[in-house]
Order: structure tokens, then C-alpha cells, then sequence
């Protein structure tokens, strides 16, 4: 966290929140409400849930500044046509909260795409959201782009521990780190699948990601990962197996220190939108061994280790499709 983060900037006046229908998206967007943005966008799977959340957010707030948008990010065509319909009406965008996520459950599930669904919400889908975005001129040149971390990344969290890329590559695909992270993305053999790893792989490759896109953008928009740390009550881990759902997360509900609230975790990411401009690239969480807190910038060497980001960025645009930074930008 830099020393002196300057609150959210209130002449900051639009945002749009990905899987705001619920949880740490619904509060995310109740908070930039609150902090008298001009206009929220909020991104629901279907119309009618993304409706009953504006709803809801008006009541609560008593500002009516929030606007829906329909967005699967497990669907490229959903993702293209929410990316259409957002040039349609004309809208730039000062800030762009990549919320939307899933913790993996008992049994392996992929997209039509054949992407493990837990990189695919998480990353892939909001990896072709901002592209497109960036192509169509959606950003102000001063953007701030925040995407949903985790302290699983970290490493150091009981029965969370992401693959080492390095690892991996050299005992399955003869050293080629990109081969290696496109097949952790679509989770193939020889890997045995466990729900855990598929979560913390998913979010070390969020972090790349945000180190990697940090490179690419013009001077002054900046994107960072954070982690709103441990936040048992959003029900983020509805698919997540008896072990988490039943043990895990209650355990930290009870214990001091191993959880907060719904609201205090979203302002996490309220915070990292205004942190100054030379603050990019970043992945913040909370401090070693830590689930909430302060948050801190994680500076472990396999997350800010720079070829496994170059590695991790060009097997995302493989797993995307192709879709990368448009050079045009």
C-alpha cells in the first residue's frame, strides 16, 4: 500500500463493476454510489438479476446512477456484445472493477472453450472485457483498472498454494513456460485437479496479468490486482466443496483476525482506485500469512517474477483467442 493513498477522487465520475448482482460486487458499487459517482454500470449474468441489484442499490444509496449491463464472462459472444452495447450508448469509463469470480468447485468444470471456469470468470472473460474496452476507446486516459486478487496467490495460505510455473513447465513441457501456462488455464493432464489449486493458479495468473498489462498501457491509466482478503460472508464460495464451505470458511469466521466484513473487503478496491498514477502493475493483499488488514504489496519472487508473466500474458491471449492489446491503443 503506498504510504499516503489519497482517498477515492470524487471528480472520478463513472465506473463499471463486473458481478455486481451480489456479494463484494453489490457493495463495491453501493460504495461508489455513496461516494457520489455520476454513473455505475453494473454487470449481472442475466437482466433480471443485474435489475433487482440496481434496484436494490437505489434504495439503499437513494441515488439512481446505476445503469446494467448483461455480461457472461464464461461466453465470449456474451463478453462481445456487452463490449458492443457499451459503445452503443456512448460511455467512458474513469474506473474499471474486475469483480467478478468464482471459487472452483468439487468437480472439474470447463467452458465451451475448454478453460477451466475458475480462470475463465476470473480472468480470461475480463481479460477480452478490457481489450475490447481499450480498443474502443471506453477508458479515460487516466483510468484506474482494479481486478479482484486473492491472498491464495500469496502461497502461504493452509491448503491454498499455486503451482510454480518454472516447476511445472520443466517436469511437463520440457521448459516452455507458455505451453505450461496455457495448459494450468485449461487445467490438462497430467494435472490432477484440486479445487484449491485451481483457485490460487487462477489468481497468481490475475496478478500476472495486471503486471503484464501495466507494460502496455499509455502513461497515467493504471491496473492493479487486489485482494479484498478473507470475506466469508459474499457467498463467492457457493460451488466450493464440503471441505471450504463447511470447515474452512466457518473456521475463519470464528477465529479473530481471519475475517471481515462485506464492506470493509470491498473497500479494498475503492482505495486502490486512487492510488496515484505511478502505482501500476501491482498485486496487493494483505501482509505474509495474514487474511485482512492493511493491504500491502505482495513482492514474492514467483508473482513478480517477469517471465513467468510474459509467459502467463501470451498463453491468456492463446486461451482468449487471440485477443490481445490492440496495438492501435
Amino acid at each position: 500500500m503506498p504510504d499516503s493513498a489519497p482517498m477515492p477522487d470524487s471528480t472520478r465520475k463513472t465506473a463499471i463493476v463486473t458481478g455486481a448482482t451480489s456479494g463484494l460486487g453489490l457493495e463495491a458499487a453501493a460504495q461508489l454510489g455513496q461516494a457520489d459517482y455520476a454513473r455505475v454500470t453494473i454487470t449481472g449474468r442475466s437482466e433480471e438479476r443485474a435489475e433487482a441489484a440496481r434496484a436494490q442499490l437505489v434504495a439503499r444509496t437513494g441515488r439512481d446512477v446505476f445503469e446494467t449491463l448483461v455480461l457472461d464472462l464464461n461466453k465470449p459472444q456474451s463478453v462481445s456484445a456487452a463490449a458492443e452495447e457499451l459503445v452503443r450508448r456512448g460511455q467512458k469509463f474513469d474506473f474499471l472493477l474486475l469483480n467478478a469470480g468464482m471459487v472452483s468447485g468439487g468437480e472439474l468444470v470447463k467452458t465451451a472453450e475448454g478453460i477451466e471456469v475458475t480462470s475463465a470468470s476470473s480472468l480470461i472473460g475480463h481479460h477480452q472485457l478490457t481489450m475490447q474496452m481499450i480498443e474502443d476507446d471506453l477508458l479515460f486516459d487516466h483510468a484506474h483498472i482494479v481486478i479482484a486478487g486473492s491472498e491464495a496467490a500469496r502461497g502461504d495460505v493452509p491448503t491454498f498454494k499455486p503451482v510454480d510455473l518454472s516447476d511445472f513447465a520443466a517436469k511437463s513441457h520440457d521448459g516452455d513456460l507458455a505451453v505450461a501456462a496455457e495448459a494450468l488455464l485449461r487445467y490438462d493432464p497430467p494435472q490432477k485437479y484440486k479445487p484449491a489449486t485451481a483457485y490460487s493458479n487462477a489468481k497468481l495468473f490475475v496478478a500476472y496479468w495486471s503486471a503484464e498489462l501495466a507494460h502496455r498501457l499509455p502513461t497515467g491509466t493504471t491496473v492493479n490486482a487486489v485482494s479484498p482478503g478473507s470475506a466469508p460472508d459474499t457467498g463467492a464460495a457457493r460451488n466450493a466443496n464440503f471441505f471450504m464451505k463447511r470447515i474452512l470458511l466457518p473456521f475463519f469466521q470464528l477465529v479473530p483476525g481471519k475475517a471481515a466484513t462485506t464492506p470493509v473487503a470491498a473497500s479494498r478496491y475503492i482505495e486502490a482506485s486512487a492510488y496515484p498514477e505511478q502505482v501500476t502493475g501491482q498485486f496487493f493483499a494483505s501482509a505474509p500469512k495474514k487474511m485482512i488488514g492493511d493491504l500491502h504489496k505482495v513482492d514474492l519472487p514467483h508473482v513478480a517474477d517477469r517471465e513467468s508473466q510474459a509467459a502467463a500474458w501470451d498463453a491468456i491471449v492463446k486461451v482468449a483467442g487471440g485477443v490481445d492489446y490492440p496495438v492501435a491503443a
